[in-house]
């Protein structure tokens, strides 16, 4: 048995929907990180559960590893087949199958993107209100237990995900959760298979929970002398209580990417970035509290807006940071981390950060979802240049070190995958680490569904 043996018998059901060709390969190997071109030795796309199914049976015989691919906006290299295998991409699973308007959910398919979802909810006057900035499909959203720039207020993934059909290693079908919002029936296998990066199951069926459009939402930015400044604006008005949905950080040098990437002209100094939803009374309130506090730590500047196409470009601008980084340095790539960190020990660790790049020599932007104590480095580095990769991949490892000596994670949401598994046994521990393989080993003993990602070897 071999991938070689699987992808025969795998051609004669998908027909023309299996691909080896280099172009669809290449596609699917390729990422938005530093990590190098990983090709798969095939790309499927089924359209049904009962083709995953029937995939995964047959993978399984062979023993033919699978990994499933969404939109490839991962920035941890999930979905590259590091050991060859099967692609599986979910693109044309992109249905919307139910719409429970009364209850505030819907039933959709994995491949089914966060804007397509809503712009099809457009009428209904809900929306699905989980935003990582990448029209990322929905699926591989939950597989990454994603969250973004609205976390502060509407939580991440695994707070938002009622229910799921997923296909088991061997080709099982299960369904985990209902469509109630509460259960104490059994194990959570619904926030097991959330953030286990396709390592445990593929998702073919999502039932996620909506919101009520809000009444009023005003955006606004303003400016600091220091980042310093800025975080503890942002600690304080988070211990005030006020109800922010958004509230982001970015640094100087990640104004100037967006000055140079999108033709922008901010001040080269550290904002913030907010959001107030609610009945237009509330959101006044909020923003009249909001702007109390910033004005106690320095923040002037001030623009505010109730237009929702001024909105949307504030948060298309934000969004775009990942590519506003290739403005700086041209020809380099990305490392992003990822750090979380409790509220209090924000300014420490998003200080710390800022003065260890510079004094690194590293070209640093720093963006973050800071109501939440996560927040972004993004490190320009050329994977050819081992000196500045070393440099680069230290001061990660670095932030890594300092986020779980501040009780902290080394991931607030970019997931594992290829990047953080060596540091895996600092924050869980050896005896977690072999709880995790154990439940890897009793779901996949094979070891075909997403091998390489997230647990490293036992050695390490």
């Amino acid at each position: 048995m071999s991938i070689a043996s699987a992808i025969d018998a795998l051609t004669s059901i998908f027909g023309d929907r299996l691909s080896t060709s280099d172009a669809l390969r290449e596609q699917h190997g390729t990422n938005e990180s530093h990590f190098a071109l990983t090709l798969p030795d095939a790309v499927v796309f089924p359209e049904t559960t009962q083709e995953v199914s029937e995939l995964m049976r047959l993978c399984h015989a062979h023993s033919c590893p699978v990994v499933a691919f969404g939109t490839g906006t991962s920035l941890e290299g999930h979905h590259l087949a590091v050991q060859g295998g099967i692609s599986l991409d979910m693109s044309r699973m992109n249905k919307v199958l139910q719409v429970n308007a009364e209850d505030l959910d819907v039933v959709i398919q994995p491949g089914l993107t966060r804007e397509e979802l809503n712009v099809d909810l457009r009428a209904t006057g809900l929306y699905f209100p989980i935003d990582p900035g990448a029209n990322a499909s929905l699926g591989g959203m939950a597989a990454t237990r994603a969250s973004g720039t609205t976390a502060v207020k509407f939580g991440t993934m695994k707070d938002n995900v009622l229910a799921l059909e997923v296909v088991l290693a061997d080709g099982r079908v299960i369904r985990t959760g209902s469509r109630a919002r509460k259960t104490s029936a059994g194990y959570d296998l619904t926030r097991l298979i959330v953030g286990s990066e396709g390592t445990l199951g593929i998702i073919t069926e999502l039932t996620l929970r909506l919101q009520g459009q809000p009444e009023a939402v005003s955006a606004a930015t303003c400016r600091f002398a220091s980042v310093e400044d800025a975080v503890n604006c942002v600690i304080t008005t988070i211990q005030t209580g006020i109800p922010m949905a958004r509230i982001e950080l970015v640094d100087e040098m990640m104004v100037r990417g967006f000055n140079l990437h999108m033709k922008k002209d901010l001040p080269e100094a550290p904002h913030l970035f907010l959001e107030f939803q609610g009945s237009p009374a509330s959101v006044a309130e909020q923003a009249e509290t909001f702007g109390a506090i910033a004005e106690d730590f320095g923040g002037n500047g001030f623009n505010w807006t109730d237009r929702a196409e001024e909105r949307n470009e504030l948060w298309k601008m934000r969004h775009n940071g990942h590519y506003a980084n290739n403005a700086l340095n041209p020809g380099k790539k990305t490392l992003a981390t990822d750090v979380c960190v409790p509220i209090s020990q924000l300014a420490e660790a998003v200080t710390t950060a800022q003065r260890r790049s510079r004094e690194l020599g590293i070209t640093c932007t720093i963006v973050g979802h800071v109501g939440d104590g996560n927040f972004h480095c993004g490190c320009r580095v050329d994977p050819t240049d081992a000196e500045e990769l070393a440099r680069v991949t230290g001061f990660a490892e670095e932030l890594a070190d300092m986020a779980l000596r501040l009780h902290g994670t080394v991931t607030g949401e970019h997931g594992i995958g290829l990047g953080k598994m060596k540091y895996m046994q600092k924050e869980h521990g050896p005896d977690a680490l072999d709880a995790m393989r154990a439940i890897k080993l009793a779901l996949d003993p094979k070891n075909i569904l997403n091998p390489g990602k997230i647990l490293p070897a036992t050695n390490q």
